[in-house]
Order: C-alpha cells, then structure tokens, then sequence
C-alpha cells in the first residue's frame, strides 16, 4: 500500500514537472530567449541602453546583446548573415530589404520627429549666404545617396516649394565628414541629424528646413528578421516591453539619463549644457499612408522595381503595450 507522504510526493513532482513543460507544447523546444540587436552610435538607440542599465531585460527574463555596429553598411551585412535577430534602421532600408521577398519586419517606431523636437535639419553653412529654401535651387546639397537621408532632403524642400528638377545633392556618405565639410565651407548646405544639426547651428550654421513642421517623414524602427518573428515571438514581445518601459522612464524624467545621453547620443561638446532629451514614443509603428510614401520614394528613385505591401513590413501586434 503506497503510503499518503509517498502518494503526495508523487503529485507534486507531477505538477512541477508539468509547469516546468507547460510552456512548450509537446514535441516543441523551448523559445530562444536571446536577442542580438544591430546598433549604430546614434541617439535613437539610447532606450536600449536604459532598458540595460535599469535591468528590465533581465527582469522580463530575456538577454538582449548590444551589437554595435559603424555604419548602416555593416549592420546590413549583420542581418543579411544572419548574425543578430534584430536592429535599429528606417523605413527606407526595410524598403531595400524587401525588394524581392519580406526578410525583415518593423514591429515598432523607435523614434520619430515632434514639433518641438526635430530628428534632420537641412543646414547651409556659415555665412554662405543662404538663408531660405529657395535659396537651394541649384545648390548641391550634401546627403548620403540611397538612404533616409536623401528622403529626408527631398520630401522637406519639395514642401518648401522646390520642384525635383531644383534639388541638386553631393554625395558625402559619412555623418562626420559631411559635418566637418559643411562647417568649412566646403559644401554649401548638407542635411544632418540631430544632435549634430544642432551642433552645427551652435558652431553657425544657417538652419534652412527641419522636420518639426513634416513630421509624417521622420522615424527610426525597431525590425526583426522574419525568422527572428517566427522563432521568437514572445521573446520579441517581452524586449518591446522592456523598451516601452525604458521609453517611458526617459520621457517622464529625461534629466536622470543626461549621462547616457551625452556619452550615447553622441552630444557634441559645444551643446551639452543645453541639449534636452528628445521624447520618444511608445506602443507604435508607422501608418499605412507613411509607409506607403517611403514606397514611392523608392519607385521613383527605381530602388525597387515593384510595390511592397504594408501588411508585408509592418507588424501591427508586437508594440508591447
């Protein structure tokens, strides 16, 4: 006769081992629980780095490996081996992913421009005369070629009043470089992100156009790889948490990170003391008709040669909110 101490002891490894397997369906393996995400040293990333600091990841049970990355270029090539799950990119760039076949997908905005709070300006450069938008007709403009970048230029002096045929640009690929010409004169006007474009107009560089008033142009995301979606969705779901709550711990109190912000966001020097913490939302993703101009853009530039769905890029269930 099996005694009642022994018969208790049965059911209860009984029930601990089926907690300890009720996540997995039978035959099924455990989720992946990490996550490598591709970074460039820019101030969009800067939740990332909050999230770390303030142990959220951990707390949602998930390790996330910050990969850093020094251009676009390399983050690609990153995704494209299939080297991190994840990054910090753009529309245009999911665009060029997507060409050909859905390899990626934008699960959330990361960052995006506010009327308070520009993400590009187009600049001209110290007293060199110009002053308005108009004043570009003609004028080559540098950008790097391709990118959210040359959008950016393009769609804020077609607001202006510029015709396409009016917008000339220069090829100048690298951020820094870009900077550095446009403060010597080197190059008439160039259009920069913030907070360098706000470094520039502390050093005297003549704001021409910024995003505050276009905001329907401006963001950052968050994409997986579609195997990274269809492996480890919840593991996805519990990072964005993760994220929003960083997301909302900056915008309720910005002063607390003014050290991530300055050694992250790449704050120039000059600006420090008075650059403020942009705010960053939480628990979105672009709209169908943002989307679908960045897919103009492309089809116009013949960067793609055919129409790429929303439903195709943009996954509307794994904001975490």
């Amino acid at each position: 006769m099996v005694s009642k101490f022994n018969w208790f002891m049965a059911i209860t490894v009984t029930v601990v081992l089926s907690l300890s397997l009720g996540a997995c369906a039978p035959g099924q393996e455990a989720e992946d629980t990490n996550l490598k995400m591709g970074l460039l040293p820019i101030l969009d990333t800067i939740p990332f780095y909050v999230a770390e600091q303030k142990g959220y990841f951990e707390e949602e049970g998930i390790n996330v490996e910050l990969v850093p990355v020094k251009s676009a270029q390399e983050r690609d090539a990153l995704m494209q081996a299939g080297e991190i799950d994840g990054m910090l990119n753009d529309l245009i760039s999911t665009g060029l992913f997507n060409r050909d076949d859905a390899q990626i997908k934008i699960v959330a905005t990361a960052r995006r421009s506010y009327p308070e709070s520009p993400q590009f300006r187009v600049l001209a450069a110290p007293d060199g005369g110009i002053t308005s938008t108009s004043d570009l007709a003609g004028v080559p403009i540098g950008i790097s070629q391709n990118t959210v970048i040359e959008y950016i230029t393009d769609r804020l002096l077609e607001a202006e009043g510029l015709s396409s045929d009016q917008i000339e640009i220069v090829e100048v690929s690298a951020i820094p470089v870009r900077f550095e010409q446009l403060m010597a004169g080197q190059i008439a006007a160039a259009t920069l992100p913030d907070p360098l474009a706000q470094g520039a107009m502390a050093g005297g560089a003549e704001l021409v156009v910024d995003d505050s008033q276009y905001t329907e142009y401006s963001q950052s995301v968050l994409s997986f790889s579609t195997a990274a979606i269809e492996s480890k969705p919840n593991t996805i779901k519990k990072f964005l948490k993760a994220w929003n709550q960083a997301v909302g711990d900056m915008n309720s109190n910005p002063g607390q990170f003014s050290d991530l912000l300055i050694e992250q966001g790449r704050v120039p020097e000059s600006i420090q003391g008075s650059y403020q913490m942009p705010p960053f939302p939480a628990g979105e993703v672009p709209s169908q008709a943002e989307w679908q101009d960045v897919v103009d853009w492309l089809l116009e530039k013949e960067l793609i040669d055919q129409p790429i769905n929303y439903e195709d890029s943009v996954l509307t269930g794994f904001t975490g909110q």
